[in-house]
């Protein structure tokens, strides 16, 4: 019996269990299916929402293409209204332009009709004159006929012999007419070409304006006391004599007080010298050996200040394209003078007058103005070459390839060499306004005393010379004359001469106007 109850109870759980997998399908399709039925309606519901949407955008773009249809409609009839009225207008304009020139051409027509009605009244006018004018013609002709016949009988002259006779005549009246007209002409331009080329030195000068400093070929270094002399003459003098042998110039000490001279046609030298000199006094060590030293730091010092003298002339000037040798000797020309000009200063004065110049006259301004600036670097090396300045600096630009344009404008300018070129001339012009300008250079008293006692004895001893005076400062002579000795033509002989004499026999810088005064005076008395 406990067998059979258990297997009844394992059939009662098999057969429960296969009730309760049945009854899970059973309910798993039936929700499933429910499912699927409410899935089916919802999509049967969007589907009807969207052909309703879709069928609503249809009737909505439909009526917003009529729409725009209407409106393009109505905008292409407005245009077309819009152009037809321009057309219309254009027309109207057209046709009204149209009868205005239809209007013109009729009046020109009316016109031109009256011209040439004028015209052939004129030609008639004209053919009538002329036919009068002939028959006067032969008249004339028949009456000079007679004359001439006439005339050949009174004068005994054949016509031809008259005709000569009357164009010597004409010929020689038109030759003196032209002699004096020419004559009229030149002083013309002889008084236009003074009074322009005033004008244009008087411009150049005006507009050219550079410092001048007035030197000399000694130097003065001041002492703080006496007691330095002795010092820098040194034990037996061997101070003194290794600063000469090593700067090359002449060291004097004198009853001077506390001062001493440095002597020296060398400018550089000199130059080097007085720095040398004056940092020894201010360093106290003076021996041979801190004076070769002193000299060596003075050398390298001025080279440096004549390369910089150089550049800045050049920088001055606007001159490009110098080789450095050429800065290097335009930069010595700062310690060279010429009767107390600083040729430097007096180069660059130069060069600017130059440039000014050869812009009023037409000349190349470049090459004036290099050949103003280099005209006087022979000045830097005439201690070391013999010659003329103006050939060593002829001969230096070309060494250096400087173009011959601006060497031989340089060589020329003393007149050593014939100057060629408008440049030349004008490098000679500006050379000697830079060297007449008052005060730009000036000679010792002396000297100055005996050339202005040569020239008034000079002028004295002529025949017939009353007094001499020089005046300007010796570059002018006024000469008066005794008018019962001298007459005009003699005055202008006695100023050739003298001038002739004055190149002979004096040395000056510049140039001396000599000029010759007679006068000539009648008086009476009315009682």
């Amino acid at each position: 019996m406990p067998h059979v109850g258990v297997s009844v109870l394992q059939i009662a759980v098999v057969l429960g269990a296969l009730c309760g997998a049945f009854l899970g399908y059973f309910l798993e399709h039936f929700f499933i299916g429910r499912r699927l039925i409410e899935e089916r309606a919802q999509l049967q519901a969007l589907l009807h929402t969207q052909s309703e949407e879709a069928q609503r955008l249809r009737e909505q773009a439909l009526r917003e293409a009529e729409e725009t249809r209407r409106k393009a409609l109505l905008d292409a009839r407005e245009e077309s209204i819009r152009l037809r009225a321009e057309i219309e207008n254009e027309n109207r304009e057209k046709r009204a332009e149209l009868q205005r020139l239809e209007r013109r051409l009729a009046q020109r027509e009316e016109s031109l009709d009256r011209r040439a009605e004028s015209i052939d009244a004129q030609a008639r006018s004209l053919e009538q004159r002329e036919e009068a004018l002939a028959a006067a013609q032969r008249e004339v002709e028949t009456l000079r006929q007679q004359q001439v016949m006439e005339l050949e009988r009174l004068s005994g002259l054949t016509r031809e012999e008259a005709r000569a006779t009357f164009l010597h005549l004409v010929e020689e009246e038109c030759r003196h007419e032209a002699a004096r007209r020419i004559r009229e002409i030149e002083e013309e331009a002889r008084k236009e070409g003074l009074q322009r080329a005033r004008q244009v030195l008087v411009d150049a000068i005006q507009r050219c304006a550079v410092e001048q400093t007035s030197e000399t070929t000694v130097s003065v270094v001041p002492l703080p006391n006496d007691e330095m002399k002795g010092r820098i003459i040194g034990r037996e003098g061997r101070n003194i004599r290794a600063f000469e042998t090593l700067t090359g110039v002449d060291l004097i000490i004198d009853d001077t007080p506390e001062a001493v001279v440095l002597s020296c046609f060398d400018p550089v030298r000199r130059e080097i010298a007085r720095i040398a000199l004056t940092n020894l006094i201010i360093d106290g060590r003076i021996h041979p050996g801190r004076i070769e030293e002193i000299v060596h730091r003075a050398e390298q010092e001025v080279e440096e200040r004549i390369r910089e003298a150089g550049e800045r002339a050049v920088l001055e000037t606007g001159v490009t394209g110098l080789p450095a040798e050429i800065v290097h000797l335009l930069g010595k020309l700062k310690y060279r003078t010429s009767y107390g000009q600083n040729v430097l200063s007096h180069s660059i004065e130069v060069s600017h007058l130059c440039s000014l110049l050869a812009a009023e006259v037409g000349a190349d301004i470049q090459v004036a103005k290099r050949a103003g600036l280099l005209h006087d670097i022979g000045k830097a090396v005439d201690f070391e070459m013999e010659g003329p300045h103006a050939l060593i600096s002829g001969e230096i630009l070309r060494r250096y390839h400087e173009s011959e344009a601006v060497a031989h404008a340089a060589e020329a300018h003393h007149h050593d060499v014939e100057p060629t070129s408008m440049e030349a001339h004008l490098v000679i012009c500006a050379d000697q306004i830079s060297a007449s300008r008052p005060g730009a250079r000036r000679e010792a008293l002396e000297t100055y005393v005996r050339r202005v006692k040569a020239l008034e004895e000079i002028g004295d001893s002529f025949e017939g010379v009353e007094k001499t005076f020089a005046v300007q400062a010796g570059r002018e002579i006024r000469v008066i004359v005794k008018p019962e000795k001298v007459d005009d033509l003699a005055a202008m002989q006695l100023a050739r001469e003298m001038a002739r004499r004055i190149e002979e026999q004096v040395e000056y810088p510049g140039q001396i106007k000599i000029t010759v005064i007679r006068e000539s005076r009648a008086v009476d008395y009315a009682r």
